[in-house]
C-alpha cells in the first residue's frame, strides 16, 4: 500500500483542475437554464417539463450526497457490513414513495408540500405550520452539508475552511439565483452521471485486483481483519435502536421536502411514478457500490491509513482512487465529491426559497394576490437570506460533530411530514386541526428526543450520561405524531371533512380538471 503521493490538507492541482472544469461547465448550464426560465413555474418546478429518466437521475442525486458517497463507504471500510444499515434504510424509502404517494402528490401539488395539504384543508395555518417544518429540515440538512463541505474541501483542496464554505455558498447562490429548478435539476443530473462513472471506474479497477470476484474481496477482508467484518449488526447491536433508525431513514427519506418537491417537476403522475422507479434502480447500484468501495478500501488502503487521514473514514474512497489510479484519478474523484455537495446544496436552496416565496409570502401574506414579478423578487431575496444563513452557520459550527444534523433532518421529516402526508391522502376524517397537531407533535417530539439523547448530551455536550438511551427518536416520535393527528381529528371533525375529501380524492386520482 502506497499513499505517500497524497498530501492531505495541501493544494492538489489535479483536484482543483477537475473542480474548476465542473464549475465552468455547470455555469454554462446555469446560463442556458436562465434563458429558459421565464415564469414562476419554470423557476420553482422547471415548468413541470422534466422527463421521467432525467428526474430519476436528479432524485438519485438528491439522495446520494457526500455523506453517502464518502461517509458510508468509509463507515463500511472501518466497521464492515454493519455500516450499510444507513444506505439500506434510506433505499427502502423510495418504494414507499412509489407505492404510497408519488402519483397522488403530483396530482395534488403545484410547488410544495404545503400546496398538497392546502388543497385539502385550504387554511393559511396549515401552510404556516408546514413551512416552519420544511425550513427547519432544510436548514438542518443544509448546515450539515456546509460544515461537511468545509472540512472535506480543506482536506482535498488545501483551502481554508472559511474560504471553502464561502466558495460553496457563492457558487450555489449563482446556480439557484439565476437558473432556478431547471439549472438545479441539470446540475444534479450531471453530478449523478459523473458519480456513476467514477464509482463504476473504481469498482472495475478494485475488483480487477480480485479477478472480478466480489467473494474474493470479502474473503480477503475476512482474512485481514477477522470474520466479524462480514457480520451485520456490529455497528448498531440494540434491536430497538436498529428499528428506530431504520424507521427514521426509510420514512424520513420518503418525506424530505427537497425530494418531495421533485414530484412537481414532471408532467404527470405517471412520470412521477416512473421517475421513482429509475431513481430506485440507480440508488440500488450505489448501495451495491458502497459495499465494494468500503471493503476495497479496507483491504487495499488499510484501516490505519484511512483513520490517519480522517478519523471518521470520510477519505476512504479518494484514497482508494489514488491507490488504484494515481493522483489524476484521486483528483477526479475528489472533484466529484465536491460536485456532490454543490448539487445537494442547490436542491436544498431552491426548496427553501420556494417555501418562503410561494407558501408564506404569496399564499399567507399576500393571500394569492401576487404578480409573477413579485414572486421572482421574493424568491431571489429568499435565496440571498438562505445563503447568508448557511455560510454563517457553517462557519460558526466549524469543528462540531454535525453528523447528527442529517439524522435530525430525517427524524423530523419522518415524524412531522410522513404521518400527515399519509393521513391527508388516505383518511377521509382527517382535518386541518389534526394535521397541524400532528406536524407540531412530530416536530417538537423529534427535536426534544434528539436533545435528550446520547447524541447531543454525551457526544456534543460531553456530559456523563443522557436522559434517554435512545439515539434515534423515530420509534417514539412517528407513532406519537400519528396518534395525536388521529385523536385530534376525531375530536374536532365534522361532516364537511368527509364531503371535502370526495373532490380531493378525485383530484388525487385523476389530476386537475384543467390538466
Amino acid at each position: 500500500m502506497n499513499t505517500a503521493s497524497i498530501d492531505l490538507g495541501k493544494q492538489n492541482a489535479t483536484a482543483i483542475f477537475f473542480f474548476l472544469l465542473f464549475i465552468a461547465f455547470t455555469l454554462g448550464v446555469v446560463w442556458w437554464a436562465a434563458r429558459r426560465t421565464k415564469t414562476t413555474d419554470d423557476y420553482f418546478t422547471a415548468g413541470g417539463n422534466i422527463g421521467a429518466v432525467q428526474n430519476g437521475l436528479a432524485l438519485a442525486g438528491d439522495f446520494v450526497a457526500a455523506a453517502g458517497f464518502l461517509g458510508i463507504s468509509g463507515l463500511v471500510a472501518l466497521s464492515g457490513f454493519g455500516g450499510i444499515i444507513y444506505y439500506i434504510g434510506g433505499l427502502i424509502g423510495w418504494p414507499i414513495m412509489l407505492f404510497l404517494f408519488g402519483g397522488p402528490m403530483r396530482n395534488l401539488g403545484k410547488y410544495t408540500l404545503g400546496d398538497v395539504l392546502a388543497e385539502r384543508f385550504n387554511k393559511p395555518s396549515i401552510r404556516i405550520t408546514t413551512s416552519i417544518s420544511t425550513l427547519i429540515i432544510v436548514l438542518c440538512y443544509l448546515i450539515g452539508q456546509m460544515v461537511g463541505a468545509g472540512t472535506l474541501v480543506r482536506l482535498l483542496f488545501g483551502l481554508p475552511y472559511e474560504g471553502a464554505v464561502i466558495c460553496i455558498g457563492i457558487v450555489m447562490l449563482i446556480y439557484v439565483m439565476f437558473g432556478g429548478m431547471i439549472a438545479t435539476t441539470w446540475v444534479q443530473i450531471i453530478k449523478t452521471v459523473l458519480m456513476l462513472t467514477g464509482v463504476l471506474g473504481i469498482i472495475v479497477l478494485a475488483l480487477g485486483r480480485f479477478h472480478f470476484n466480489p467473494a474474493a474481496l470479502f474473503s480477503a477482508a475476512s482474512n485481514q481483519y477477522g470474520s466479524q467484518v462480514l457480520s451485520p449488526g456490529r455497528f448498531i447491536s440494540n434491536p430497538i435502536e436498529a428499528i428506530s433508525l431504520s424507521l427514521a431513514l426509510a420514512l424520513g427519506v420518503s418525506s424530505l421536502p427537497h425530494v418531495l418537491m421533485r414530484f412537481f417537476t414532471v408532467p404527470d403522475a405517471r412520470a412521477a411514478s416512473r421517475s421513482l422507479v429509475y431513481a430506485t434502480c440507480i440508488i440500488a447500484i450505489f448501495v451495491f457500490a458502497t459495499f465494494i468501495l468500503g471493503f476495497a478500501a479496507m483491504v487495499l488502503v488499510g484501516r490505519s491509513t484511512i483513520v490517519a487521514a480522517d478519523q471518521g473514514g470520510n477519505m476512504a474512497v479518494p484514497l482508494l482512487a489514488e491507490q488504484l489510479g494515481g493522483t489524476a484519478f484521486f483528483g477526479f474523484i475528489s472533484a466529484i465529491s465536491f460536485a456532490t455537495i454543490l448539487a445537494v446544496v442547490a436542491g436544498l436552496m431552491i426548496t427553501g426559497a420556494t417555501t418562503l416565496a410561494s407558501d408564506l409570502w404569496s399564499n399567507v401574506v399576500r393571500r394569492g394576490h401576487v404578480s409573477s414579478k413579485e414572486q421572482f423578487i421574493v424568491a431571489r431575496g429568499s435565496i440571498v437570506l438562505l445563503t447568508v444563513a448557511a455560510i454563517t452557520l457553517g462557519i460558526f459550527m466549524r469543528g462540531q460533530n454535525v453528523g447528527f444534523l442529517v439524522g435530525l433532518s430525517l427524524a423530523i421529516a419522518a415524524s412531522a411530514n410522513f404521518p400527515v402526508i399519509v393521513l391527508a391522502i388516505y383518511w377521509r376524517q382527517f382535518n386541518h386541526h389534526g394535521a397541524i397537531a400532528g406536524i407540531i407533535t412530530g416536530l417538537l417530539s423529534s427535536l426534544l428526543l434528539i436533545y435528550l439523547s446520547p447524541t447531543v448530551q454525551i457526544d456534543l455536550l460531553h456530559r456523563a450520561t443522557a436522559v434517554i438511551a435512545l439515539r434515534n427518536p423515530g420509534i417514539i416520535a412517528i407513532p406519537l405524531a400519528f396518534f395525536v393527528s388521529i385523536v385530534i381529528s376525531l375530536a374536532t371533525g365534522g361532516a364537511s371533512v368527509v364531503e371535502n375529501f370526495i373532490e380531493y380524492e378525485r383530484r388525487m386520482l385523476l389530476g386537475s380538471s384543467d390538466a
